[in-house]
């Protein structure tokens, strides 16, 4: 291994040069308690960053073994690391000048959610970091005078004080480590009291605006009912009372603005663990929970739609039912379809989002058009027999419809951001309403008692073309897009996504899947499950068998990544 010395030396020797003499660098340096890996190089001083790596061993990191040893607990201090070198290097971004990306220091953006990144790794004690770097320049003449400086004075000091627990505010990072732990308590205990969610009173739900996460100030803070209250204890921070959301159907109705999509929104982000200070950190859901809807014009290929839609006019086959263009009904059943093949156990619906006709059937439309010629059984129809027979709860915010209240187990008046368990009215007042409106039907109530066998296997063929090219272009925007070389994937609709590095990974993850597991032999329940193992035992640098690893990935659940296979237009099912 080189020494810094030698760094320093060969930054001398290449001043002055022309910007490929960088390359030269490429490799691993000691710099005291640490390695410094130049890992890539970017190829002039507008392309995309250089990324670098620092790597401390345990003995000198000296972080306590009972803040990696369980997953969660090392994903949350990966995570309180990633924000405070950011912090750090932030300031000493752009110190060095120079052309284009020159000065440049960054590591990733943490939002408020904790996730699981290769920004940092902590594997067995030992610290991995990793970062991006602007290699300076004056035109597209090397100025290693400025690259010394971000390396040997700005970057020492940024991981002095992010990585060595010694200089570390260690009470912060112990408040990170027990919010995690309290997190996961009541996690662990949902399934045991029969919950599929949990919010904390005293909760902050609304956001400071539509495009920012941050909590908004003064506003009403979570109070829940009393029949719905109650009481969790966490190891540190004891016992914490809230609303139980049981297993079931459950509806949250209400006047529009009075928070009944603001607790939809907080329940779907509720399958992450948030920092401190977010004001939804007591907000947790069943960690596979899918927020369905709508998605007219996306890619379907061989889902079994029949359990909602079948005998179309055009004899189309809705076993296996394909399409470049659903239309609004054909698109959620099949995200429904797909999210059960993905181990969803609990769906989330708003009807503002929803297809209508999947959704409810009318009764008087019952009435002027028999059941024999509508192709679509409605969810309400389904939602009963999915709970009763597969144990999948829904969660359903209703605005405009009492149609689910003689469906629902539990149902919600969301009144001025305060939750009201009108459960016993709204059943009395749908009672009244059916025995005034007896004779009416809401469609082949004897066919739908139950959730109907359907086609469960579907078995991925790899996409040849890309088996056959050796240097696939990956690219994300955001949260609404990725490409694997031309053919792009639309996510914007796939709301539980909250930052682009899991955009970034879900493209390795479908280059991954598509080189290395399709074969037409495994379905894709198991391909998900083999994804999960593997990223729980390896990570996400396990997707990079050669090469360096991306400095910015963030780990993906099951149901978007199998989401983003299902919207691949590409894809191919094999025949049953």
């Amino acid at each position: 291994m080189n020494t810094a010395t030698e760094l320093r030396t060969k930054l001398r020797n290449i001043d002055h040069r022309g910007y490929p003499a960088y390359k030269e660098l490429k490799g691993q340096y000691q710099f005291g308690d640490y390695v410094l890996s130049i890992d890539h190089v970017q190829g002039d001083p507008f392309a995309a960053p250089s990324r670098l790596s620092v790597r401390v061993a345990k003995e000198k990191a000296g972080f306590p073994a009972e803040y990696y040893q369980t997953a969660p607990n090392r994903i949350t201090l990966q995570d309180h690391l990633t924000r405070l070198f950011g912090r750090w290097v932030s300031g000493g971004s752009f110190q060095a000048k120079g052309s284009g990306k020159s000065g440049l220091l960054s590591v990733s953006r943490c939002g408020q959610q904790v996730l699981e990144r290769t920004a940092v790794r902590v594997q067995d004690g030992n610290v991995t970091l990793r970062f991006e770097a602007g290699f300076p320049a004056n035109g597209r003449t090397i100025n290693a005078r400025e690259l010394e400086k971000m390396l040997f004075d700005i970057l020492p000091d940024c991981v002095r004080k992010s990585l060595y627990y010694a200089n570390l505010d260690k009470e912060k990072l112990k408040k990170a480590i027990w919010l995690c732990e309290d997190q996961q308590a009541i996690r662990a205990c949902l399934d045991e009291r029969g919950l599929c969610a949990f919010i904390a009173d005293g909760s902050v739900l609304p956001r400071e605006s539509g495009v920012s996460e941050k909590p908004m100030k003064d506003a009403v803070t979570f109070r829940s009912p009393e029949s719905l209250r109650v009481e969790i204890k966490t190891p540190h921070r004891g016992e914490i009372s809230g609303m139980g959301i049981p297993k079931g159907i459950t509806l949250f109705v209400g006047g529009g603005y009075h928070g009944k999509s603001t607790i939809l929104q907080a329940l779907q982000n509720g399958v992450y663990d948030h920092i401190g200070g977010d004001g939804r950190e007591y907000v947790v859901t069943d960690a596979s929970a899918f927020k369905l809807r709508a998605e007219d014009g996306r890619s379907i290929t061989g889902v079994d739609i029949s359990p909602f839609i079948k005998n179309l006019p055009n004899k189309k086959d809705t076993v296996h039912f394909s399409t470049e263009d659903a239309s609004g009904s054909t698109s959620q059943a099949a995200n429904l379809m797909e999210a059960l093949e993905s181990g969803s156990r609990l769906i989330l619906i708003d009807e503002d989002t929803s297809a209508t006709n999947f959704m409810v059937r009318d009764r008087l439309m019952a009435e002027v058009i028999s059941a024999g010629e509508e192709p679509i059984t409605p969810f309400i129809d389904r939602v009963r027999g999915m709970y009763e027979e597969f144990g999948v709860s829904s969660i359903i915010v209703a605005g405009s419809s009492g149609a689910f209240f003689d469906v629902a187990d539990t149902i919600i008046q969301m009144k001025e951001y305060v939750p009201i368990d009108i459960t016993e009215r709204a059943k009395s007042a749908a009672a009244a309403y059916s025995a005034a409106a007896e004779g009416a039907d809401r469609g082949a109530a004897d066919e739908t008692a139950h959730f109907p066998a359907y086609n469960r296997t579907r078995r991925p063929k790899p996409d040849m073309a890309l088996r056959k090219d050796d240097r696939i272009k990956i690219r994300a925007s955001g949260t609404n897009e990725l490409s694997l070389n031309k053919e792009n994937v639309e996510l914007r609709y796939l709301e539980q996504l909250k930052d682009q590095e899991q955009t970034t990974a879900l493209a390795y993850l479908l280059k991954y899947t598509q080189l290395k597991l399709m074969d037409g032999k495994k379905d894709l329940r198991q391909i998900g499950d083999l994804l999960e193992k593997q990223l729980d035992e390896k990570g996400l640098e396990s997707l990079f068998e050669h090469g360096e690893v991306s400095a910015q990935l963030a780990r993906p659940r099951k149901q978007e990544i199998l989401a983003s296979i299902n919207r691949y237009r590409r894809l191919v099912i094999g025949a049953d």
